[in-house]
């Protein structure tokens, strides 16, 4: 690539559209540009890094024998009404008729279609196992859109699936893609965690999440640096923290609290301990209410909430639900006298004359026990705090951030069921399929690798995924011997496959050097006044010094360079 004559521009100025290091550098090195919220075009920069990564991709599942395919975006509604999971979705998918009002769904995924696929080929025992995958857009209508790549509304996915005669064959299938999924991330150059997940609108047996460690991951990670346990915060087991005590249960006791609907309003008014307060919030999952109780100190996991009801939703109730459920106004609920089932957290199981709202406006009880009133389920709803120990070995856990860049399913049979995916066994019974479902998001493995690799100059690329790996400048492009030589790196590099970019624009040098370390190229070659010489300057992008090594040793230098890499 010639820059002189192509489609190359940087910008001087930070973005001021994009909240995250990663948007504003690829938005500043003109790989990429927003379109509209959450949509963005790859411009050839940028494209050539995609178009890396995927060869990555490809590479490693053709090493296990995934097959690629192409499904179309556009997918009847009836095929996840078919499966459930047209109400799992909800807003979150874009939906649109046709000129016959046939309605129709832009994919946000697309198992339901392999499936559907894999019924032309399975027919008995003998068809399987196989796993498919393709590289193919997505799409959520995400309600707030950030973070440049990492949460769009239109997303390049690598999504694979395997299929099996049975649970064991699908243990198999999944560790073999698990083991390239490290080979993936590992040539990447991304720093990693592999943390248990919720299975979320996806279902099945188990999930797992490969996430990037960087600060503005919008996952939280507990890792506990001793046995090596990691999991995402929304399924990490918590600790119960308070101990039963000895205390004698007191009588409960009704108190005026005027104007006070935090726990902090109400501690300082009854001069009480907000470790004595026991909070109640009503939660809406599906069309149905719960009243949900955790202690005063803890917020309710939602997502743990929403797996222990089976829900397709969970949310908050609406204030005005809230007061027609409770008859008070909001800060005042608690579980005596509701009529909505009530579910308690395991850590308020061990507690004792705690305090709860009334369920009247400017009162609460105080000497609250769980004899006082009925409750349908104890489990663990909380969320995991610094102070829970691993639930693996019990030391010390730490919080990371992460962005989840992969993740692994073990679906069983769910929509082999849904879908009537079957086979005939051996003994000529019909049996269903085990299906095993592997992600891999293009955009958020682009974006995660410049929020781990960069520095006040720009990017800095690994080596396999930067755009081009050599970047040859001209200091000054007036000077004959200084393009031949330009030229006649240029024109080796290319002959032994070496991507190179040959900047011959008529620009300062100081403005070449800026814009080759902004967009991250690993290796420089600058020719130079020292030509005459026949000596050219070397640099990587990740050192600071430099080498003058003859024009003719370049290429060997140049690949002793990308093999130590």
């Amino acid at each position: 690539m010639k820059l002189k004559r192509s489609y190359f521009y940087t910008l001087r100025e930070e973005s001021k559209n994009e909240e995250s290091i990663s948007g504003n550098l690829l938005t500043r090195c003109g790989m990429i540009k927003k379109s509209s919220s959450g949509v963005y075009m790859f411009l050839p920069l940028g494209y050539k890094v995609i178009k890396n990564i995927e060869k990555i991709i490809r590479e490693e599942l053709e090493n296990i024998g995934t097959g690629e395919l192409l499904m179309p975006s556009l997918i009847p509604e009836e095929i996840y009404l078919s499966s459930g999971r047209r109400k799992v979705f909800g807003k979150d998918m874009f939906s649109l008729k046709d000129r016959f009002n046939k309605s129709y769904c832009l994919a946000p995924t697309h198992e339901e279609l392999f499936a559907i696929a894999a019924q032309s080929k399975i027919k008995s025992y003998k068809d399987l196992p196989f796993s498919i995958y393709q590289i193919q857009d997505k799409f959520r209508d995400e309600a707030r859109s950030r973070y440049g790549l990492i949460r769009v509304r239109e997303f390049l996915m690598k999504d694979a699936y395997s299929f099996d005669l049975d649970e064991k064959g699908l243990n198999i299938s999944y560790n073999e893609m698990y083991n390239a999924y490290k080979k993936i991330f590992t040539r990447l150059g991304i720093n990693y965690k592999i943390v248990k997940s919720d299975t979320g609108a996806m279902g099945g047996l188990l999930s797992e999440e490969f996430q990037a460690t960087v600060d503005i991951g919008e996952d939280k990670l507990v890792i506990c640096e001793h046995c090596g346990y990691a999991s995402n915060s929304d399924v990490a087991s918590s600790s119960i923290l308070t101990e039963k005590t000895d205390e004698e249960l007191k009588v409960r006791e009704l108190v005026k609290t005027p104007c006070s609907g935090t726990i902090q309003e109400v501690s300082r008014y009854l001069e009480e301990d907000t470790d004595k307060f026991v909070k109640t919030l009503i939660y809406k999952a599906d069309d149905k209410f719960y009243a949900v109780l955790v202690k005063g100190c803890h917020e309710v996991n939602e997502a743990k909430l929403k797996k222990i009801l089976k829900a397709n939703d969970v949310f908050l109730a609406e204030s005005i639900d809230v007061e027609e459920i409770t008859k008070a106004k909001v800060g005042f609920a608690g579980p005596i006298g509701l009529s909505i089932p009530i579910i308690i957290d395991n850590e308020v199981s061990n507690m004792k004359n705690f305090i709860v709202g009334a369920n009247k406006t400017d009162y609460h009880y105080k000497n609250v026990n769980l004899e006082d009133f009925d409750y349908v389920l104890t489990a663990d709803v909380r969320c995991i705090t610094d102070l829970d120990k691993c639930p693996s070995c019990g030391q010390n856990i730490i919080f990371k951030n992460g962005i989840e860049i992969g993740n692994t399913f073990k679906l069983g049979t769910k929509y082999s069921e849904s879908l009537n995916l079957t086979y005939l066994n051996k003994e000529n019974e019909s049996k269903y399929v085990w299906m095993g479902s592997y992600g891999i998001g293009i955009g958020r493995c682009m974006a995660a690798i410049v929020e781990q690799n960069h520095d006040d100059k720009g990017i800095i690329w690994p080596i396999e995924v930067a755009p081009f790996k050599v970047a040859i400048v001209i200091v000054n492009t007036e000077d004959e011997a200084q393009v031949d030589a330009a030229n006649y790196l240029y024109s080796e590099f290319r002959k032994n496959g070496i991507s190179t970019i040959l900047d011959d624009r008529q620009e300062r040098v100081g403005v070449k050097f800026n814009d080759m370390d902004l967009i991250g190229i690993p290796i420089r070659i600058t020719v130079g006044n020292k030509i005459n010489d026949q000596l050219i300057e070397i640099k990587e992008r990740k050192k600071e010094s430099f080498e003058e090594i003859s024009l003719y040793d370049a290429l060997s230098r140049i690949e002793d360079i990308i093999d130590g890499e």
